[in-house]
């Protein structure tokens, strides 16, 4: 087996992993939410929104916050398995903060040597205080000796977070980091891995619907 072949192995079976863990999770929310308190939606029929209409937004709000989880972690995971058929000692470390006094530790979602990358499948945060704690973050991987490198594959569509992005890729560049979003996320993974990671997903998304999971 090619090691292409053997990273595609891996991805898909992560995928059928996290694909009926979530349905799983989604099915018993929606069970559980069979048995709340709708008397909030009498609020929602001020504003113009009917209970039934009010209930569908409760249920998707639910689901849209599982589906986030799982596709952050799923990608960063995908991605880490790229890293490591092309470098096997690649792993996650913590590294403690000297700079403030919380967090304790700052993770790196994956260490190739000197390079501690950051892996994001997308940040559409609006939050100021995710700028500081970032520049945290990122001077206390820089003063361990390594290089921090940000990888996020989906941009942001709003104006306000495509702001707190540019001031993250600064923050980077500052310390002689790189930061890389978008189409230039994927060609990174497969200039520094072989892999073609984007393709290998279409890939899997197409044909995962005729398996059993």
């Amino acid at each position: 087996m090619s090691k292409n072949d053997a990273v595609k192995a891996q991805i898909l079976d992560l995928a059928k992993k996290y694909r009926k863990n979530l349905e799983e999770k989604i099915q018993n929310r929606k069970k559980e939410m069979e048995e709340d308190d709708l008397s909030h939606h009498q609020l929602y029929s001020v504003l113009g929104i009917d209970s039934d209409k009010g209930n569908q937004i409760d249920v998707y709000q639910n689901i849209g916050r599982f589906l986030y989880k799982y596709s952050g972690s799923f990608l960063e995971e995908a991605a880490v398995i790229c890293f490591q058929a092309k470098f096997p000692k690649a792993k996650k470390v913590k590294i403690p903060n000297t700079i403030s006094l919380k967090p304790k530790t700052f993770e790196i979602d994956c260490l190739v040597n000197k390079i501690a990358y950051e892996i994001k499948w997308r940040d559409a945060t609006t939050d100021g205080d995710h700028i500081t704690k970032e520049h945290n973050r990122v001077k206390n991987i820089k003063n361990a000796g390594y290089t921090p490198v940000r990888i996020m594959f989906y941009e942001p569509n709003r104006g306000q977070a495509i702001k707190i992005q540019q001031k993250l890729k600064s923050i980077y560049e500052s310390v002689s980091g790189e930061y890389y979003s978008g189409l230039n996320a994927w060609e990174y993974i497969y200039e520094k891995t072989d892999i073609d990671l984007n393709s290998m997903l279409k890939e899997i998304s197409e044909m995962i619907d005729f398996m059993e999971i």
